[in-house]
């Protein structure tokens, strides 16, 4: 159940600094996972690319391409609840913020921003709720947090109408498993710790935080114990995201650190911004709602979050059996994933990890003037530099099916084996 036991043993690079060297070394070798030794100015290791492909994701939670749609959502359906232990290794030694090695990314960056921190708040009506957010190291004491108008933002809005800070804690570090539970979506009051539960077979180990009541996993390798300051808001950016663009600068919350503890010999993880580790921890955990939202009007096979699209903006859904109604098919789609911008729709004869099958279908089955669909003014993604300042797109959707009844002509050409 920790971070160490997945990365087995990964190629070692020695004296990079946090300034932009580790982040060249990451950027430059997407497919390795790197362990970073003897960083100028810190006693702790660095790791990073720790997913470096989508098999390592299938990998990590027990599954296969094939079978990974059905697989989460069964195990979304049936979660297991964490236990709480007296002790954990999180909790072995005690350091400064100023002691973790976190990295700065991107040359115009606002800062050293933390990317592989899990953030775990409670709130007196819905419970736990973990989630993932950029967080930029301001000083010793204080770290910026963007939070998007999701469910820590609700925790957050209801404890400033309280008069209350908001009590948080980060985990960095943590099984890849865990990971992902942070970064699903599911419907506000699910405690992720228990989907972590039920993608490992058994009960998450968490322990209680030591200045917040908050409980994380025991083996974490940090983990930032604070509150979120109510009322408070500072510039938070530029800070490059998913897409490979920078962000524009927004005044977001401001967290106070209360305590930080870390297993010994603690490894700190970094997530380079727009790398396909991060690309897949976001846009993969969004494909079984896609998948869910279709089903609900057509017969789907798969639906994906396709790499040119940054594993965010761009979906493909393949279709076992198409429908009268393909809008309504479009429709349920972007309702799956609401900072889609843009989804194709084919039969399931076309590969969608294939973009060169996906542009053949395009290529020849789709009419623009007849199987176009275009919303505007549509909430999308602040990710996506050609929105508005309020994140608000034109999205398309494309019927790139086989037209009813002209199966025959779409039939692959094939060339016979030879005669016995």
């Amino acid at each position: 159940m920790d971070l160490r036991s997945f990365i087995g043993k990964p190629e070692v690079r020695r004296g990079r600094s946090v300034d932009f060297e580790i982040a060249r070394d990451l950027f430059e070798n997407p497919g390795k996972t790197l362990l970073f030794q003897d960083v100028p100015g810190y006693k702790f290791d660095v790791v990073g690319n720790v997913i470096t492909c989508r098999d390592d994701v299938y990998q990590a939670l027990g599954t296969n391409r094939e079978d990974y749609i059905e697989y989460v959502t069964q195990r979304s359906q049936n979660p297991v609840e964490p236990v709480v232990i007296d002790s954990g290794a999180c909790q072995e030694e005690e350091c400064s913020l100023s002691d973790i090695p976190v990295i700065r990314h991107f040359e115009k960056d606002g800062g050293r921003y933390i990317t592989s921190g899990i953030v775990v708040a409670k709130d007196p009506e819905y419970g736990c709720n973990v989630s993932i957010h950029r967080m930029l190291v301001r000083d010793d004491g204080r770290i910026g947090i963007r939070i998007v108008p999701r469910h820590l933002r609700s925790f957050m809005d209801r404890a400033e109408a309280r008069g209350e800070d908001l009590e948080i804690a980060i985990a960095i570090g943590v099984d890849p498993r865990v990971f992902y539970a942070a970064s699903y979506s599911p419907r506000q009051g699910y405690d992720e710790f228990s989907f972590a539960g039920a993608i490992m077979d058994g009960p998450l180990e968490l322990v209680k935080c030591r200045t917040v009541d908050i409980e994380v996993p025991a083996h974490a390798e940090f983990v930032i114990e604070g509150r979120i300051l109510a009322g408070l808001r500072e510039p938070e950016g530029p800070f490059a995201d998913v897409t490979g663009t920078y962000d524009r600068v927004r005044d977001e919350p401001v967290i106070e650190v209360t305590k930080v503890t870390h297993r010994r010999g603690a490894v700190y993880q970094a997530l380079l911004p727009a790398s396909i580790e991060h690309r897949l921890f976001m846009g993969m955990p969004r494909e079984p709602g896609i998948y869910s939202a279709v089903s609900e009007v057509a017969e789907v096979k798969y639906a994906c979050l396709t790499n040119g699209g940054k594993n965010w903006l761009h979906g493909v859904v393949s279709l076992s059996k198409t429908p009268d109604d393909v809008k309504s098919v479009i429709e349920h789609a972007f309702e799956g994933h609401k900072s889609m911008k843009h989804v194709v729709i084919v039969n399931d004869d076309i590969d969608i990890f294939n973009s060169d099958e996906i542009e053949y279908a395009i290529s020849t089955r789709f009419q623009a003037h007849r199987d176009t669909y275009v919303y505007r003014n549509m909430r999308g993604s602040t990710l996506d530099p050609s929105t508005d300042e309020d994140g608000l797109t034109t999205k398309v959707g494309i019927d790139a099916t086989i037209p009813p009844g002209r199966e025959p002509e779409y039939e692959f050409a094939k060339i016979p084996g030879p005669k016995v």
